[in-house]
């Protein structure tokens, strides 16, 4: 097969499925670390390679939560929005929409209003500075609960907080022990007030969470889906209602929700039809970035150029870009890919 690392490098790209604080850099990170020394979060970078080595998906989260603790001011929000615009940039990505946990930081004692402002400030200079757009989804960390729940939604609906970048809701967090019904009342409410539903569902858990997902929480998309293989009717309902799966490849298996990467059921979910977009999660800490994970799904679907930017352009079209955006960036993918191949 042709090397597609050099057209992916180039190809611009929508990211739809990547958190915030997941995306620091060790750099970024271990900056943060030195700011906050009571952390046990390494304050070398060569070290947070070892450090980011999980032994399963609860490591993950407790590692995770880790580097969550170490974003403590409004100056840290701000400083990490902006630089993961920037590494997104550096990888042509054009628009992202970028999963956010406010709860994580407000109940550190981050003031709501400043923590908006930050990441509206870091999402205004970003689009201007780098041409990169940055959309929210403000979700849910399940491990905490209802009072986790209602908090966000609360930031995410109320006039005077909701940031004007806000524009899906989600659901993120460990799966097991924690069942998506009773999310409910909460995804109604952001519903309600105009934001998309994208919970994560049927990343470590089977597929009745999907289902879960969406008959509950009325999902327009799915964060991973992985176990949406295991039943062929869900794979229908998915393909035909055109609901997109968020695939993260490498996360699923840095985290041990598959056990080797050529396992992986991307390929169940394109031969069954389903819209499939590929994301990278929490890049640094896997490892990863965004062009890799094209790279990796261009490998176990056996795609060439064109088969990639079709890739591309899924996750335009399971964005929440206005048409125009859409088409902009449609045309973009297009462009790019027919100047690529011109003899």
């Amino acid at each position: 097969m042709t090397d597609l690392h050099p057209f992916i490098a180039g190809l611009p790209k929508a990211e739809l499925h990547v958190h915030h604080v997941g995306s620091a850099s060790p750099r970024i990170v271990a900056e943060l670390a030195a700011r906050h020394p009571d952390s046990k979060v390494p304050t070398d970078p060569e070290a947070l390679a070892d450090y980011f080595t999980f032994t399963d998906f609860a490591h993950f989260i407790d590692v995770y939560l880790s580097v969550v603790d170490l974003i403590r001011t409004p100056e840290d929000v701000r400083l990490l929005t902006y630089e993961v615009a920037r590494d997104m940039a550096r990888q042509n990505i054009r628009y992202a929409e970028l999963t956010i946990t406010p709860f994580s930081s407000t109940r550190r004692g981050i003031d709501e209003r400043a923590f908006m402002d930050a990441i509206e400030d870091a999402r205004k200079a970003a689009e201007k500075e780098l041409g990169t757009v940055l959309r929210w989804c403000f979700d849910i960390p399940g491990e905490a609960g209802l009072e986790a729940a209602a908090e966000t939604t609360r930031l995410a609906t109320a006039d005077g907080i909701r940031p004007e970048g806000l524009v899906s809701f989600g659901l993120g967090g460990p799966e097991i022990g924690v069942p998506r019904p009773q999310f409910k009342p909460y995804f109604d409410q952001a519903i309600a007030a105009g934001l998309h539903s994208v919970p994560h569902s049927g990343e470590s858990t089977g597929p009745q969470s999907i289902w879960d997902a969406l008959t509950e929480l009325r999902a327009e998309r799915i964060g991973h889906g992985t176990s949406a293989t295991q039943d062929q009717d869900l794979l229908k309902h998915l393909a035909d209602h055109r609901i997109a799966l968020e695939v993260c490849p490498t996360s699923n298996l840095a985290t041990r929700v598959v056990a080797d990467i050529d396992q992986h059921p991307i390929r169940e979910m394109v031969q069954a039809g389903v819209l499939v977009t590929v994301n990278s999660d929490d890049p640094p800490m896997f490892g990863s970035d965004l062009n890799n994970e094209y790279a990796v799904a261009a490998r176990l679907l056996e795609l060439d150029e064109r088969g990639v930017a079709d890739l591309a352009k899924n996750a335009v079209e399971a964005s929440f870009l206005d048409k125009a955006g859409k088409t902009k960036l449609a045309a973009e993918i297009d462009d790019y890919t027919t100047k690529w191949l011109a003899p």
